[in-house]
């Protein structure tokens, strides 16, 4: 594989067009299309699911995405430090959502200070996807929860929060006005994401109370973003993690005193790194954010 087939897979994998891939690196469509063609015969496997109306990425592509963004920005990495001695080196961060990203600005801005030639490096990857690119070294650390699901040996992990399951709804939801509810009281308009978007065990519970409600009061976002959005518009309540730093002013998270679920969110990392970039990372997180 080469660059420029890597350069056209991420470019429709962004946009999910391939005409806006085209007009953003500046190459025919046709040219596009060849270069996906040819990166799949060379992995033997379909990247996209295409249609007259919409273009998908398929298991395998989501899967390839991080990979060829890694293996594209380890090249672009090595031409840089060949032309230019001194280049400033990366350190890569991973998180699941853009949720995730208010963490960011001051963790970034302290690293800054210690370190000043570092460059960090966000990337974005499914939730089922961090623990394998850490333990394959793709990314330094990365941000989520401890989920019931083992994970390798290789991965430390550093919690930052107890992350209790709250109801989540918008200041003028009726809930809005109870310190503490219980499940019985769980009986509004609800808003869901898909299944791998959250904890299995979370899904669970979100698919306990679709079961109490009508189809009419059943929302469905793609994402925890989403959801939330849909909650700020008044649309239904939601559950979901109740993380200070992470708290929307506009909105209010109130705790089911029946519905006694918890996960530590933190930092997972490899537990070969003993960077002082690292190190100092962790610090800093600590110093924010640990509860």
């Amino acid at each position: 594989m080469n660059t420029v087939q890597l350069e056209c897979f991420i470019a429709v994998a962004e946009h999910l067009n391939f005409s806006k891939a085209s007009e953003e690196l500046n190459i025919s469509q046709p040219a596009v299309t060849h270069q996906i063609h040819s990166l799949e015969n060379e992995l033997n496997v379909k990247l996209f699911v295409r249609t007259s109306k919409s273009v998908k990425l398929t298991e395998e592509g989501i899967l390839f995405l991080s990979d060829a963004r890694y293996i594209l920005k380890t090249s672009y990495d090595a031409k840089t430090r060949l032309q230019k001695h001194g280049h400033p080196s990366s350190f890569d961060i991973g998180c699941h959502t853009s949720y995730e990203l208010q963490l960011f600005p001051p963790i970034l801005f302290q690293l800054h200070t210690y370190f000043p030639n570092v460059r960090p490096v966000i990337h974005f990857f499914p939730p089922l996807a961090g623990s394998q690119m850490i333990d394959n070294k793709k990314i330094h650390v990365s941000f989520g929860f401890q989920n019931e699901e083992k994970a390798p040996l290789s991965l430390k992990f550093k919690p930052l929060v107890i992350a209790q399951l709250v109801c989540i709804c918008s200041a003028s939801h009726p809930f809005s006005k109870e310190k503490e509810l219980t499940k019985n009281q769980l009986n509004q308009s609800f808003v869901t994401c898909e299944p791998h978007q959250i904890p299995s065990r979370v899904f669970a519970i979100h698919s306990e109370q679709l079961s109490k409600i009508s189809p009419q009061e059943q929302f469905f976002a793609p994402n925890i973003e989403s959801t939330l959005t849909m909650v700020k518009a008044q649309l239904g309540y939601t559950l979901y993690f109740d993380i200070p730093a992470l708290r929307n002013p506009s909105l209010c998270y109130i705790p089911v005193k029946d519905l006694n679920y918890s996960l530590p969110f933190g930092i997972f990392y490899h537990s070969d790194n003993d960077s002082s970039i690292l190190k100092q990372f962790i610090k800093i997180c600590e110093q924010l954010y640990k509860q």
